[in-house]
C-alpha cells in the first residue's frame, strides 16, 4: 500500500510539472511574464491534507432528472441524467433493467439499451444483458452546476452542430 501512495505521489508531481509545461509551449510570452523568480509552490485539491487521511468532499447539488442530453461526440454515450441513488448493479442483479430492459422499456417511457449491450466479449448474441455491459453510469451520470476546475474551450464536433 505505502508503494501504491508512492507512486500516486510521483504521478501528481509529473501531471503537475506536465501541465506546467504545456502551459509553458501554448503561450510562451505569457510563461516569460510570469515566471516565478524563487521556487513555485504547487498546492493541491487536498489543500496540504495527507493521502493517507481521508477528506470530506463538499455536496454538490445534483440537478433534477430530466430528459437525455444532445451528444457532443460521434460514440459519445446518451446521458440520461436522473438519479440512481441505491440501485443495486451487481453480476446478478441490475436494477437499471426495471425500465431500460426491451420488455419494459416502453411501459415505463424510457430509453431501451443499446442491442451492443446483449454481445459477449467473443461477439456471440445473448437472450438477455450481458453482465459484462452492466456499465449503467457511463449513460446515468448526475449533472451538477458546478464551477469546472480547469478552464475548457471543448465545442461540439461539427457533425452533431
Amino acid at each position: 500500500m505505502t508503494k501504491l501512495i508512492a507512486l500516486f505521489k510521483t504521478l501528481l508531481v509529473a501531471a503537475a510539472l506536465a501541465a506546467g509545461g504545456a502551459h509553458a509551449q501554448t503561450a510562451p510570452s505569457a510563461a516569460a511574464n510570469a515566471a516565478p523568480s524563487g521556487p513555485v509552490k504547487l498546492e493541491s485539491l487536498r489543500s496540504g491534507v495527507p493521502i493517507e487521511q481521508s477528506i470530506g468532499i463538499a455536496p454538490a447539488r445534483q440537478e433534477r432528472d430530466s430528459r437525455p442530453i444532445d451528444r457532443d461526440f460521434v460514440q459519445q454515450p446518451p446521458l440520461i441524467p436522473h438519479t440512481i441513488n441505491n440501485y443495486q448493479i451487481t453480476k446478478n442483479f441490475n436494477k437499471c433493467m426495471d425500465c431500460h430492459a426491451f420488455g419494459k422499456a416502453k411501459a415505463a417511457g424510457a430509453t431501451r439499451v443499446s442491442v451492443t449491450h446483449f454481445r459477449t466479449r467473443e461477439g456471440q448474441e445473448l437472450d438477455n444483458i450481458s453482465p459484462r455491459r452492466y456499465f449503467c453510469t457511463s449513460c446515468h451520470v448526475p449533472q451538477t452546476d458546478a464551477k469546472p476546475l480547469v478552464d475548457n474551450t471543448f465545442t461540439r464536433a461539427r457533425g452533431l452542430r
